[in-house]
């Protein structure tokens, strides 16, 4: 029987940490932190983020589990080539349901790792993985569409559910209640870039107030406070999550 799970609190005070980890601001009582590299912090609702749908980078400094040269080759789409806006991290073959479970498989022991520090959710990155060559020479190449994906998610989140940990929709507006809630069993959302987009209402009308909105730019930041300031967390980083001290460090909320 699956452990009881809970979203974060509804429009709570929510820091991006993914890049490195640092106190939070005063008030902040939601934070997304890196399974491999960070612990939750002492006190507040904490989000594992796992790259789940693409290879991280190889670190010429440390040896991770998730980076491209860790994953098993024939589960890296490696003839494709890296993603087109995130150098170095490959598309992970979810094509058939064996390669899924083989996939989930590799990613089990970085869930638990969630689990075994702390966390009380968890964020698998690049859901929309099938559209990233579009646009591109290699647009069409990618083996696997939307259903393979939403099949893959929903069986990850079924692994991490039953560790007791909430699950996070993350980006992708184009999903349907029906698809996000009921087909995969999303709690609740993480939104980038939604009001730079426009597409923060879609989210809404799927989570309600259970919507995390992170901007890059201060303008859209200002879009998203006036559009759903209010009702949901929104949150402006710098777009490489830096930590203060960095001459690149930005943070605000609304």
């Amino acid at each position: 029987m699956a452990a009881a799970v809970a979203p974060p609190p509804a429009n709570a005070r929510f820091d991006y940490q993914i890049g490195e980890p640092y106190k939070p601001p005063r008030g902040v009582r939601v934070v997304s932190r890196d399974w491999f590299d960070a612990k939750p912090p002492r006190r507040g609702y904490a989000i594992c983020y796992v790259n789940a749908f693409q290879t991280q980078d190889d670190s010429p400094d440390v040896v991770r589990p998730d980076e491209r040269s860790a994953w098993p080759a024939d589960l890296v789409l490696s003839s494709l080539g890296d993603d087109p806006n995130w150098g170095g991290e490959y598309l992970v073959d979810v094509s058939t349901a064996a390669k899924r479970r083989r996939a989930a498989d590799w990613l089990q022991p970085m869930i638990e790792t969630c689990k075994r520090k702390g966390f009380d959710a968890v964020e698998y990155d690049n859901l929309d993985s099938w559209t990233r060559f579009d646009g591109t020479p290699r647009e069409g190449d990618v083996p696997f569409g939307k259903s393979s994906a939403l099949a893959f998610a929903a069986l990850l989140t079924r692994r991490a559910h039953a560790l007791g940990l909430a699950v996070a929709q993350k980006n992708t507006a184009e999903l349907t209640r029906r698809q996000a809630r009921r087909r995969v069993g999303f709690d609740f959302a993480i939104a980038e870039e939604c009001g730079r987009y426009r597409e923060c209402d879609a989210y809404r009308r799927v989570y309600g107030s259970h919507v995390i909105v992170i901007e890059y730019r201060r303008r859209d930041f200002r879009v998203a406070c006036r559009a759903v300031g209010r009702k949901v967390s929104v949150v402006l980083r710098d777009r490489n999550v830096t930590a203060p001290g960095s001459r690149t460090y930005r943070y605000d909320a609304c």
